[in-house]
């Protein structure tokens, strides 16, 4: 079965940095990937997708600090945060999309499976 586990989240100072990991398993050829993350009281939101050939897609609100890269290979992907702040304090999921699809877009209806998540926390 597939499994998407998270790592490498954590409380870190704001203008610090991260690096997410996404372990991935069970995926039956190499698929759509893509972050997503969840504030305290809001909806989940998209950060972004990154196809099966590295090329990755942002959502507008995270253009700039989130670089989005994977290793085929290891069946791993990760998510750079620079800078931090303290709006980024969320939940970080990774998704992997159920089937080779034409387009990597980061919106949750092209993916079907889910990590646990990673807890980024920022403090000011």
């Amino acid at each position: 079965r597939v499994q998407l586990v998270e790592s490498g989240g954590g409380s870190v100072e704001s203008g610090g940095s991260l690096r997410l990991s996404c372990q991935a398993s069970g995926l039956p050829y190499r698929v759509c990937l893509g972050w997503f993350w969840q504030a305290p009281a809001k909806e989940r939101e998209a950060v972004g997708a990154i196809d099966t050939n590295g090329r990755p897609k942002y959502a507008d609100s995270a253009k700039g600090r989130f670089t989005a890269s994977r290793d085929n290979d290891k069946e791993v992907m990760f998510l750079e945060i620079k800078n931090l702040k303290p709006e980024d304090n969320a939940m970080y999921y990774c998704a992997a999309a159920g089937g080779s699809w034409p387009s990597c877009e980061p919106h949750e209806e092209n993916f079907d499976f889910w990590g646990q998540g990673t807890q980024v926390t920022v403090s000011s």
